[in-house]
């Protein structure tokens, strides 16, 4: 969804949005415990997927592994997911701003004070979940195996 597309929908939507993202190369089950944790809290889960060119500044250039098509594609597939957009920045503030969620959530590799747009969450009177991170699991770990 475009983020005018998410706007529009935002506006009409009256239920409690939940907001996560990430950038979900290569989903585990780490990945689908903070999706399904994330829906959980809320009426409809907004998930938004960096893109290609901000996966590239922020992890180098072997990543992506998966483009951003390609990504949010199966990300929209989660029974769990209402809406995918994806975002050029660095970080989500945009994105969140934009969105006006009511819960934002990461998982347990942060905290309430590093989450970006937990500020401005908290401010309209929403909250931020950090949801415990799935031992063994990361993006990282199975990119290592996969190469010996």
């Amino acid at each position: 969804m475009s983020w005018n597309t998410l706007r529009d929908w935002r506006t009409d939507f009256w239920g409690r949005v939940v907001f996560t993202n990430g950038v979900f190369d290569l989903l585990h089950p780490g990945h689908v415990d903070v999706i399904q944790a994330a829906r959980a809290a809320g009426d409809a889960l907004v998930v938004g997927i960096n893109s290609d060119e901000s996966v590239r500044r922020l992890k180098g250039d072997s990543r992506p592994i998966r483009s951003q098509i390609e990504r949010a594609y199966v990300i929209a597939a989660l029974e769990s997911v209402d809406v995918v957009t994806v975002f050029d920045e660095d970080t989500p503030l945009e994105l969140v701003r934009c969105l006006m969620p009511d819960v934002l959530v990461k998982g347990g590799d942060y905290t309430e004070a590093t989450i970006v747009g937990a500020e401005e969450v908290m401010a309209r009177g929403g909250d931020v979940l950090v949801i415990p991170l799935t031992a063994g699991q990361s993006t990282t770990s199975i990119i290592e195996r996969m190469r010996g």
